[in-house]
């Protein structure tokens, strides 16, 4: 049976996350959370209306009412959900392929789910559960959303910005595009025609290279890329390099710092974030607060140390006084609003803001999943941070989405850090009986 991740639930749609398996998730999420009211929504994949439909049916079988917001982002739908003090849900594998769906749940408020709330849905659920079909209620509330990011920002503050989209024909695919038009960009908007099988397909997020190349084409000013449920982005300059979560992540919290209105004088990344970061931070007298993987644990962060900004190198940011989630639309529109302010191209504001260490990431995947891949390889790492001679790290964890392993080394070189990186990667694969 499938297990909460560092997302929600993940699997390949009708076979690991069935239809039977779904349903009965809403049965327990709604005697477990003690909601009311939920608002589902999904991303563009062609097996999201049959999932969203046993959703909807086991939380009414659970007595709660369901309305249904159609296709939508992620931060939509969790911020309908907060603007309602309600729970939601999102029928999404965020940025895996069309194959492959997912549940993440939020309680009341939109807010993601504790790791006692999941552990007492898990604990509930049997695999046996019937649920009758039901007509659950559709809604038309997106336009809430829009005009919440748009009125964040001056009336058509982003005229005279050149913008490239990039919507990974997903759940981003109107909403971003009319967003940014309201604020007075041109926008050019590529990847926004779905058709079920296309999402996140050699585009948006993890395909960078397609937005750099259309914003070169077209002379924009910058370019973004969504992922196919919208809650990370990831920016390119006006050259086309690509700019990271980590360097949105050091742009927002330098620039916030400097105008007073960074909380708590500090920021939350995880163990993922650039060594370079860490620097960037340190030279400004920002204090940083590291995570393990996955937005949930920089949304504990946040209520532990006060923090309202953070967030991860793929590009899911938190601006916690505006969102209850990554946003990847609002991400996107504050970096847009700071270039404007700035009157610099975000090549410049990017390179001054912060210089990362060479890093190679690889991804192994394996048959099963694997708990610690870094104590089961340790003599491997201890040779690695050898040859790394005290400049860099060495990185092994399992992911929290999917039947992987992750390998990520920094160093002060690109050769050696590629280098380390294919020999633990290649380790991992003989021990754990992956294919890379």
């Amino acid at each position: 049976m499938l297990r909460f991740g560092t997302d929600g639930v993940r699997g390949v749609a009708f076979t690991e996350l069935t239809e039977n398996y779904v349903a009965e998730l809403g049965l327990v999420a709604a005697q477990q959370l003690g909601v009311k009211k939920v608002l589902i929504g999904r991303d563009t994949r062609e097996s999201g209306p049959r999932l969203e439909a046993a959703l909807a049916n086991g939380l009414l079988a659970g007595g709660v009412s369901v309305e249904l917001l159609g296709v939508a982002p992620t931060p939509a739908i969790a911020f309908l959900a907060a603007k309602r003090g309600c729970a939601s849900a999102a029928i999404t594998a965020s940025h895996n392929p069309f194959a492959d769906n997912g549940v993440k749940l939020f309680a009341n408020g939109g807010l993601k789910l504790s790791d006692a709330q999941q552990d007492a849905i898990e604990s509930h659920m049997t695999g046996n559960a019937l649920v009758q079909a039901a007509s659950p209620e559709p809604v038309q509330l997106l336009d809430e959303y829009v005009s919440h990011i748009v009125g964040l920002f001056p009336v058509l503050a982003f005229s005279g910005i050149r913008i490239v989209l990039d919507c990974a024909n997903g759940a981003m695919s109107e909403v971003a595009p009319l967003a940014f038009a309201r604020l007075g960009a041109t926008v050019i908007v590529m990847n926004d025609e779905p058709n079920g099988k296309n999402i996140n397909e050699k585009c948006g997020a993890t395909h960078p290279e397609l937005v750099s190349e259309a914003v070169r084409l077209h002379k924009a000013d910058l370019g973004l890329a969504f992922d196919g449920d919208g809650d990370r982005v990831i920016a390119v300059d006006h050259v086309g390099d690509v700019v990271d979560g980590d360097h949105l992540i050091a742009l927002a919290a330098i620039d916030m710092h400097k105008r007073g209105k960074l909380k708590s004088n500090a920021v939350a990344v995880t163990v993922m974030t650039n060594a370079g970061f860490h620097a960037a931070m340190q030279l400004h007298g920002i204090n940083v607060v590291t995570t393990a993987v996955g937005d949930r644990n920089i949304l504990v962060a946040f209520d532990e140390h006060d923090i309202a900004l953070g967030g991860e190198q793929s590009g899911h940011i938190i601006y916690r006084d505006h969102a209850t989630t990554g946003d990847g639309l609002l991400a996107g529109a504050m970096l847009v609003d700071l270039v404007r302010r700035e009157a610099k191209p975000l090549a410049t504001l990017a390179r001054n803001a912060m210089t990362s260490l060479p890093q190679t990431l690889i991804n192994v995947r394996v048959a099963n999943v694997v708990a610690d891949p870094a104590s089961d390889l340790a003599a491997e790492i201890a040779q690695a941070n050898v040859r790394l001679g005290g400049v860099g790290r060495v990185l092994l964890r399992a992911s929290g989405t999917e039947p992987v392993i992750r390998v990520m080394v920094e160093a002060a070189t690109e050769e050696t850090a590629e280098s380390i990186a294919a020999g633990l990667a290649e380790a991992a694969s003989q021990r754990f009986g992956g294919v890379r």
